[in-house]
């Protein structure tokens, strides 16, 4: 079931909705193949038609959804061998960009990246799946962003909204979503202790579960 939203978190409405959207598209809450229309996704959401039918508009220019005139909005399907190409590229651009930029993160920093996890593991305790993936696409672009390269930060952000990690639920269902979620606390620890080289050997295993667990378990040879 999709949660209702609180639209304060967000300084526009339209953004949140949009957020929220992306997540519910990669999380599986919202499924491929299936029409929406944007009255049943404001009832969903909690908010008016046009916020949603605007922040659909902005999942059409990312490719996420197909507009369906009269109709509402189709979320396009994304083939395994797409899922497989998106996660060797986050592979062989976050883990060694983190690593980099170990050295660089502020101490005072450390407390806002914790917090940051916290809010990953919480959305995990509670079986908020639109929540979870929104916190944790925002935790790993917190740790690119050090990295002052926007067109990294950018490419990344677009490859994790292409994802679908439909294996979530069943997480949830186990009890073991939450476990899962307690790796972003691992990353802290690790960039606090400015331990570079591990904290990437422990991105690529953290990254690889995009094709294992949080994906149904279809990950091929060499990923997850």
């Amino acid at each position: 079931m999709i949660e209702r939203l609180d639209t304060r978190k967000r300084p526009t409405l339209r953004d949140h909705v949009s957020d929220a959207l992306r997540a519910a598209i990669i999380s599986g809450e919202l499924e491929p193949g299936v029409l929406y229309s944007a009255p049943w996704l404001s009832e969903r959401f909690g908010v008016s038609a046009t916020p949603v039918r605007e922040a659909m508009l902005d999942l059409v220019k990312q490719g996420l959804v197909i507009s369906v005139p009269n109709k509402g909005f189709r979320v396009t399907e994304t083939s395994d061998d797409d899922l497989d190409a998106i996660a060797k590229i986050r592979l062989l651009l976050e883990p060694p960009s983190v690593r980099s930029i170990v050295g660089d993160i502020p101490e005072a920093d450390i407390p806002g990246l914790r917090l940051q996890a916290d809010k990953i593991v919480d959305a995990a305790k509670r079986g908020d799946l639109v929540e979870y993936v929104d916190a944790d696409r925002r935790f790993h672009l917190m740790l690119l962003d050090y990295c002052r390269n926007p067109r990294l930060s950018q490419i990344v952000s677009d490859l994790r909204a292409q994802t679908r990690l439909f294996g979530l639920a069943a997480l949830v269902e186990r009890g073991e979503l939450e476990k899962s979620a307690q790796e972003h606390h691992t990353i802290v620890d690790l960039i606090e202790q400015r331990r570079g080289e591990e904290v990437e050997r422990f991105l690529r295993s953290h990254i690889g579960h995009v094709r294992g667990i949080w994906a149904a378990g279809n990950a091929p040879d060499g990923v997850g």
